[in-house]
């Protein structure tokens, strides 16, 4: 299934694993605890303000986790993504009381599974304790960081990503 762009339809992903399902349906994304999660015990966004973090998801493809059981948001990642060449994964995030059960590996996993069949060159990230997580799966250090820059506006947060 497609939008009008030739995109893939952003709610057309949900798969079942072990006792969690992963969707990019956005009407079960629960912008308030992902906001929570966010803003009060991820590095990289502490302090970010509910309105930056809606804009946040609405212009990005999102993931979430949920306990099959309750149907409670457990986990959350987003991508920023053309669906033809390139992706940033940002704010992967598994809540405390779901760590330690392979759910975060699970969930990027399910993020690489979707994007693959779209052809891009390269799904980039940013991790600053996180590498295991991700090098299971692939991903691996830039073979060329020194070709890389970044710009930073004055005034915004650039503890991560």
């Amino acid at each position: 299934m497609s939008d009008t762009t030739g995109r893939p339809a952003a709610d057309d992903y949900e798969i079942s694993i072990d006792g969690y399902e992963i969707s990019t349906d956005p009407s079960r994304i629960d912008a308030a605890r992902v906001h929570h999660w966010l803003s009060t015990d991820a590095y990289w966004a502490l302090g970010r303000s509910r309105e930056k973090q809606d804009r946040a998801i609405a212009g990005s493809l999102n993931f979430g986790a949920y306990e099959t059981a309750s149907g409670a948001q457990v986990a959350y990642a987003r991508v920023i993504t053309d669906h033809a060449t390139f992706a940033w994964l940002c704010d992967v995030y598994v809540d405390r009381s779901a760590r330690g059960k392979g759910l975060g590996t699970t969930l990027v996993t399910a993020v690489r599974d979707h994007l693959a069949p779209l052809g891009l060159r390269r799904i980039l990230l940013a991790t600053h304790d996180a590498h295991g997580v991700y090098e299971k799966i692939g991903f691996a250090p830039l073979d060329k960081p020194e070709q890389w820059m970044a710009l930073h506006f004055p005034g915004e947060d650039t503890r991560g990503a």
